[in-house]
């Protein structure tokens, strides 16, 4: 520790010979190779990938490589790449004649279906961005959308249309997903053209409402790219192959939702569609999984110690994939996975709506005997940091607010300008990017990965992060890894 305080102090006197009337709180105490480790180095995520292709001509060219091989299950229906592809064509081609273009949010209401499957791809092929509204949300939760993002267009079944009632709909072009004899049943069954529509990568691909946790619920805008960009991450991280089955189970309102879809029908491999509330039913899980042989599922923490205690989890030998996300992942959760489903990967990812669902990720050693679970390291061109309250640098294995750069970052938020530039900044440490301040705590461990640490809020007293100028010395005696 002494050694470190001493490098720091150096630094200290260094900035104040140089700028000897510069605030206490804005020097920079770090010395350079530790800024360089921190800003750069931990920040190494550059790869190539296409990021000049939408979401929906990936899917299509897998379309073309394995046209018969199934692509969806729900309940008793299989339906193949090839016939997905032509039903979201038909309807896309129906979504262009009655105006959608690129960068318009098109709502649907929907249960989870064949149809809602049909619907995200429809809405991506005619060029709009997708805006899901769950049937299963209190009303006043699905109003106060419809108010905020004013979409002209809505795709609904009964389900939507039963849950936003009558009123919601009266000024909106309707959709029926769920009518005997579609109007769009006779239109091509052609991929339409990209180009022709304009649309490119830089558009958007959905607009998905936040829970709301944090204050008013908000419409981050996510693009084609930033989406593409987590998806062939996962696969190069995770490997998903064609004779994998993975389970849709997720609320489609929330964006974890969107790699359970994409990332599966990017890959060939089978998504089977979770019945209606399956998702809160462990056993029903259990069964599942057993009866379609699932590989790969995703759980919040909360819900896989539901499904850890359920009759017979010990039989799910088909799983070699578990994700978690959306909380805090508790290590006696990590613990149970191993001693039960010791042949299965646990991988713990962290991420807000806001920066294309996941930015951070964590695989699980075979042997895990910690009393922490980390939320890895950044994905695939992204950059974080960990800034204190002046949006400076916080010293190795201290506590910051993380702040996201790199591709994943969305646009910003649906109708909100001044709420967008509070939280999308530019950033100060790479020319021409933009950082979304997240509000959520972390350090850094001793090998190199993130510790969540919750939010940073009023309620929130972690010292060591909210520094103000007599704090320098507590800052320096806190640094935990020295």
């Amino acid at each position: 520790i002494c050694g470190y305080m001493q490098r720091a102090l150096e630094q200290l006197a260094e900035a104040l010979e140089h700028a000897p009337s510069t605030p206490v709180r804005e020097l920079d105490i770090l010395p350079p190779d530790e800024r360089a480790y921190l800003l750069e180095e931990l920040n190494r995520t550059a790869v190539t990938y296409p990021e000049q292709q939408c979401i929906n001509e990936l899917f299509e060219a897998q379309v073309r490589q394995a046209p018969d091989a199934v692509a969806v299950v729900y309940q008793d229906q299989r339906v193949s790449y090839g016939e997905l592809n032509a039903r979201a064509n038909r309807l896309a081609h129906h979504l262009i004649a009655i105006g959608v273009k690129p960068d318009q949010p098109v709502a649907i209401c929907v249960a989870r279906s064949m149809a809602m499957v049909v619907g995200l791809l429809a809405i991506l092929k005619a060029g709009g961005a997708y805006l899901p509204l769950d049937p299963a949300y209190p009303p006043a939760r699905l109003h106060q959308v419809l108010e905020d993002a004013a979409p002209h267009l809505l795709l609904a079944d009964a389900a939507g249309r039963s849950a936003l009632g009558d009123d919601a709909l009266r000024d909106r072009t309707v959709v029926d997903l769920a009518a005997a004899t579609p109007e769009w049943a006779n239109l091509p069954a052609s991929d339409p053209d990209p180009r022709a529509l304009g649309l490119t990568s830089r558009h958007l691909a959905y607009v998905i409402y936040t829970s709301g946790s944090t204050g008013t619920p908000k419409g981050a805008q996510n693009e084609h790219r930033a989406i593409v960009n987590r998806l062939i991450w996962m696969q190069n991280a995770y490997g998903l192959k064609a004779t994998d089955v993975v389970l849709q189970k997720t609320p489609f309102g929330f964006d974890v939702s969107a790699w359970e879809f994409f990332w599966t029908l990017l890959e060939g491999a089978t998504l089977v569609l979770a019945p209606p509330d399956a998702h809160r039913d462990p056993a029903a899980l259990v069964d599942l999984i057993i009866g379609e042989r699932i590989t790969t599922v995703h759980f919040v923490p909360s819900m896989l110690v539901s499904f850890m205690d359920a009759k017979s989890v010990d039989r799910c030998t088909s799983l070699r994939r578990v994700l978690c996300s959306g909380e805090a992942l508790p290590a006696a959760s990590v613990h149970k996975v191993r001693r039960l489903l010791p042949w299965t990967g646990l991988h713990n990812l962290y991420g807000p709506t806001e920066a294309a669902i996941d930015v951070t990720a964590w695989s699980c050693p075979d042997e895990f005997d910690g009393a922490i679970v980390p939320i890895g390291r950044p994905i695939a061109n992204t950059r974080v940091y960990l800034l204190d309250g002046h949006r400076a640098p916080v010293p190795f294995g201290a506590v910051g607010e993380l702040y996201i750069g790199g591709a994943g970052v969305a646009r910003g938020y649906l109708n909100r300008p001044e709420l967008t530039a509070e939280r999308f900044i530019a950033s100060p440490f790479v020319e021409g990017d933009r950082l979304y301040r997240s509000g959520d705590l972390a350090r850094y461990l001793p090998d190199g990965n993130l510790e969540f640490l919750g939010r940073n809020d009023d309620q929130v007293k972690i010292r060591g992060f909210r520094i103000e100028p007599g704090e320098i010395a507590a800052r320096l005696c806190e640094h935990p890894f020295v």
